[in-house]
């Protein structure tokens, strides 16, 4: 068996002093742990990382135990021990230090320990290597990277240049990893930088950054037009290969763009946060196109992030600032009162925000499925209240399309009639026939159930430009609501006025009632009258209101005055 060479010992000192000469020449740290004098030296550098004391200090075990992560010590500890007990000559573990921030960073240590004569373990000398930090460089596409963009922009702290920043991403990557392997997705990302190379112009900078996108540099006062060139360039050169590969794999690519007169911050973070943003708006606009970053875009987005993130807490806090208004609705033969339809308001800061801004963001979070169960609660108890004074009384609320493709709505919906001992039949859901038409087969299904249980239900917004007739017959709903723009078209155009009669007619011979909403005006509600619909709703007869408003102007009061309704 051959004999491993005898080691040649080297002072802690002269350790010490090569650790120095090397350090400027890499970004891993070299260490020292000395056992006799239970010391320890550290690339001085670590100490711009991680949390230690300095980069030489004492009483070694406690000092690791403290910067090493609390899941990770007993390891290390009886790692060291081992190593002071035994003969072994190496180290390699991967464990958690904790950062400057607290935070836990992954690295890898590996040394080698020094014995004297006696096998007593001297000291130990290694390297220690983050595992975690982002590459310099690419080797698929062979672009430099993340990390070597973010080195290179430093020296531009302190001045501005004139310029962009061209950021593309190939759309839906991970289909083409998923359909033609991660190997074909290799070679696209080698074409797509083959590609962006063969474009970019001298003096720019071109890096691989986040999986699939890549970033163009231009600090030399290119424009925003340039720019976008520069993007149909790639474009057309990654159509010329999907096309001439017979269409394998149909391959596009967006691209956002930073003008760099419009970063106000000019740190790594912003940037990268503003060249995202004009990415992604890119991708959201319809993808295989560029956008160039606008303030005002990204004010709003901002406020809508800021808004979702306080919607999230009011659901979270028993739906504080929600409320529910209610808006009446009467039967148009006599003017009576036959109930009213549950709109969702919410308050913010003590103004109002308007229903078209959070109910999206809602829908878009899925925070609608447990605020969809709330107002469906408040607007039954409303509902048992009313029926006290008008026994038929029926409140009408909407369900969203979200919350009937990803909640079980149905179940919902029976235990809170159960809970409040509403008959079926005096609950309208409305349904929004472009959520329909999104959603057929979740709908049908929906609507099936519904009607079985003895719920009524209402198609909302008939006439916005969907209108698909079949789902009169189909489904039978149990009524139609025309939707207000219908409504002023009709009140404007003797022939949309025909045709909204024609409707009127079609749907009652189906033997369906006729809900028409949006009325504002005494002339609309005479014209309105001459059809005449089963049911007729609008500011003209009562704006939503909240729940104290509504019982003091259209209950306690009376049903509404002989002068509205006709």
């Amino acid at each position: 068996m051959k004999e491993e060479p005898k080691q040649e010992l080297l002072s802690v000192d002269r350790i010490r002093q090569m650790i120095d000469l090397y350090n400027p020449c890499t970004d891993d740290y070299l260490f020292v742990l000395d056992f006799e004098n239970d010391s320890y030296y550290i690339s001085p550098h670590a100490l711009e990382r991680f949390l230690l004391p300095g980069c030489y200090f004492h009483n070694v075990s406690d000092t690791l135990l403290r910067v090493t992560c609390e899941e990770d010590r007993q390891a290390l500890t009886d790692d060291l021990a081992d190593i002071l007990s035994t003969e072994r000559v190496t180290h390699n573990m991967v464990y958690r230090w904790r950062g400057l921030d607290g935070q836990p960073i992954w690295i890898n240590c590996r040394g080698r320990v020094a014995r004297g004569e006696d096998k007593r373990a001297l000291y130990m000398v290694g390297c220690i290597n983050e595992i975690g930090r982002k590459q310099k460089a690419d080797n698929v596409s062979g672009l430099l990277g993340e990390t070597s963009l973010q080195t290179w922009m430093q020296g531009f702290q302190d001045e501005i240049p004139d310029g962009y920043f061209l950021r593309m991403g190939l759309d839906n990557f991970k289909s083409i990893n998923a359909k033609l392997g991660v190997e074909y997705g290799d070679m696209i990302l080698r074409k797509m930088g083959d590609f962006t190379i063969s474009c970019v112009h001298h003096g720019q900078h071109l890096y691989r950054i986040v999986a699939d996108e890549f970033v163009i540099v231009d600090f030399n006062g290119g424009t925003a037009k340039e720019a976008v060139d520069l993007y149909m360039e790639i474009r057309r050169m990654l159509d010329r290969f999907v096309e001439e590969n017979h269409y394998e794999a149909f391959v596009t690519v967006s691209a956002g763009i930073l003008q760099c007169k419009d970063v106000q911050d000019f740190s790594w973070s912003q940037i990268m946060k503003l060249s995202e943003f004009a990415l992604t708006e890119a991708k959201q606009l319809g993808k295989n196109r560029s956008y160039v970053f606008m303030q005002e875009d990204y004010d709003r987005f901002l406020k809508k992030k800021k808004l979702t993130q306080v919607l999230r807490q009011a659901v979270a806090s028993n739906f504080e600032g929600f409320e529910v208004y209610y808006q009446p609705i009467f039967l148009s033969k006599d003017g009576s009162l036959s109930g009213a339809e549950a709109l969702m308001r919410f308050h913010l800061d003590d103004e109002m925000v308007m229903p078209g801004e959070f109910i999206s963001i809602l829908e878009d979070t899925g925070l609608i499925i447990p605020a969809g169960r709330w107002i469906l609660h408040e607007a039954l108890k409303f509902a048992k209240q009313m029926q006290q004074v008008i026994p038929g009384f029926r409140v009408n609320v909407n369900v969203s399309y979200v919350q009937v493709m990803k909640s079980d709505v149905v179940t919902d919906i029976m235990d809170a009639l159960k809970q409040y001992d509403i008959s079926p039949e005096h609950l309208i859901i409305e349904l929004t026939e472009s959520g329909l038409i999104e959603s057929d087969t979740y709908f049908t299904r929906l609507w099936t159930q519904l009607k079985e249980s003895g719920v009524k239900l209402a198609l909302d917004d008939f006439g916005t430009g969907y209108s698909n007739f079949h789902y009169l017959n189909e489904l039978r709903p149990d009524i139609i609501k025309i939707d207000r723009s219908f409504t002023m078209r009709a009140m404007a155009n003797e022939y949309e006025f025909n045709l909204l009669s024609l409707l009127n007619g079609m749907v009652k011979s189906l033997e369906l009632k006729v809900c028409v909403e949006g009325v504002e005006t005494a002339e609309e509600c005479d014209k309105i009258a001459v059809l005449p619909p089963d049911y007729s709703q609008g500011f003209y007869f009562g704006r939503p209101c909240p729940r104290a408003d509504f019982e003091k102007k259209f209950v306690n009061s009376g049903t509404v005055s002989n002068d509205i309704v006709h």
